[in-house]
């Protein structure tokens, strides 16, 4: 191959890969949003992936989200542990909570799910302020292939049986991006 029908290959194939990556991020936003309804109406967790012919090319399954604890208020959460664990407080030009003792309080949150600690030592639990239980990952899904099912895609591809269901329409003018 030579440089110029190298660049028109890489030329071509960018175009396509910007008109397909922006159609899959919609279609992967839409299957999330159809997803989690289904899986809040009826429970439904999994979905068979199929061609239009029936043939199941892949498993498309919801993944859960996470939580985790963090400190919204830095200011609220250092006036806690100062007061109550003055030796896990570092004083320089501000008081800040000392790396690992605040790890090991949003470690022990996280666990629970709340905001309320249970110091090991006392067993004194304390409403910790400064601190909320928020999303780290959104739930999403997964989408795992048969066997076969990347070969079988290809193939329906190959013979233009995917035009109506995943291609992204191309703009009738070609001067306008997708």
């Amino acid at each position: 191959m030579n440089v110029k029908d190298a660049v028109a290959r890489e030329a071509v194939l960018r175009a396509l890969l910007d008109a397909i990556g922006t159609a899959y991020q919609q279609a992967r936003a839409e299957a999330q949003q159809l997803l989690d309804a289904a899986a809040q109406d009826h429970g439904l967790r999994q979905v068979a992936a199929a061609l239009p012919d029936g043939r199941q090319v892949a498993v498309v399954s919801l993944t859960g989200s996470t939580a985790e604890a963090q400190v919204t208020d830095e200011r609220a959460f250092t006036r806690w542990v100062a007061a109550e664990y003055p030796t896990e407080v570092e004083r320089r030009f501000v008081t800040t909570v000392r790396p690992a003792f605040a790890e090991r309080i949003l470690h022990d949150l996280t666990a629970t799910g709340r905001t309320a600690w249970a110091d090991p030592q006392t067993g004194v639990l304390h409403e910790v302020p400064g601190v909320r239980i928020a999303p780290r990952r959104a739930r999403t899904h997964s989408v795992r292939f048969a066997r076969t099912g990347r070969a079988d895609i290809a193939r329906a591809w190959h013979d233009g049986h995917l035009t109506a269901l995943a291609l992204p329409h191309l703009p009738a003018d070609p001067g306008k991006s997708p």
